[in-house]
């Protein structure tokens, strides 16, 4: 009991610091460990970890209480005021589109054109998608470190309205995820011209370590959970000359 006592007084008189250090050499201790793992172990925690967080992200609308109305085509949508000529208008001014190019089909679809990267250094390199297969296995831009990007997304909704689209984007280097970034776009109607959409700037990190090839995925997903593109690319970082 007295030395519980003794223990506990060294600690409380060691104050916060002596905590944090004790803190930061587990967490030094768990850093080293996860290195020393297999690389096809550490893509297994990978793969699970981001199963978690994509089930994670945004929560479970099931479980909200909400329950949403029955899906309509646009078409359908439309054809109900079809002899309301002003609101039949309005509802073609608002979607953007004309009752001609509705097909009846429920699901959107969201198809992407074109991925372009936004630099300081360069400009901006727009890239079409689907990626060429010539672009398989190589890096599909370059960044000078400590530089600002953006990546900037072209692309056309059909069929019907697309709710809730979201985006994740993760980064992994040597195995190991280093970033992650998600954020949700918004709801998109179909129109006859593309939508343009620039996610958040970045900052390329600095320094040695941080020079080199890096392979990521970049996601988008509604709130239906409904893939629209997976896209898998390398891209490196170099030195600033």
């Amino acid at each position: 009991m007295e030395s519980g006592n003794r223990k506990r007084a060294e600690e409380e008189e060691a104050g916060p610091s002596s905590l944090i250090s004790t803190a930061f050499r587990v967490g030094e201790s768990h850093q080293q460990q996860l290195n020393q793992k297999p690389i096809r172990e550490v893509e297994e925690e990978q793969a699970e970890q981001e199963e978690d967080d994509e089930q994670s992200f945004g929560g479970d609308h099931k479980n909200c209480g909400f329950v949403p109305g029955p899906l309509l085509s646009l078409k359908e949508q439309i054809e109900r005021d079809k002899e309301d000529e002003s609101l039949r208008r309005w509802k073609e001014k608002l979607l953007g589109c004309l009752e001609s190019d509705l097909d009846g089909q429920l699901d959107p679809e969201v198809k992407f054109h074109s991925i372009g990267i936004l630099s300081e250094d360069f400009g901006e390199i727009v890239i079409p998608l689907p990626v060429d297969e010539n672009h398989n296995g190589r890096n599909l831009f370059t960044l000078k470190e400590g530089s600002c990007y953006q990546l900037k997304l072209k692309f056309s909704v059909l069929h019907n309205i697309v709710s809730g689209l979201t985006y994740s984007n993760t980064v992994w280097k040597g195995g190991l995820q280093v970033d992650q970034s998600k954020g949700m776009l918004g709801t998109f109607a179909p129109q006859k011209e593309p939508y343009v959409y620039a996610l958040k700037e970045d900052t390329t990190p600095s320094g040695a370590l941080a020079r080199g090839v890096y392979s990521a995925k970049l996601k988008f997903e509604d709130d239906d959970k409904r893939c629209h593109m997976e896209l898998k690319y390398l891209f490196e970082i170099k030195k600033r000359s």
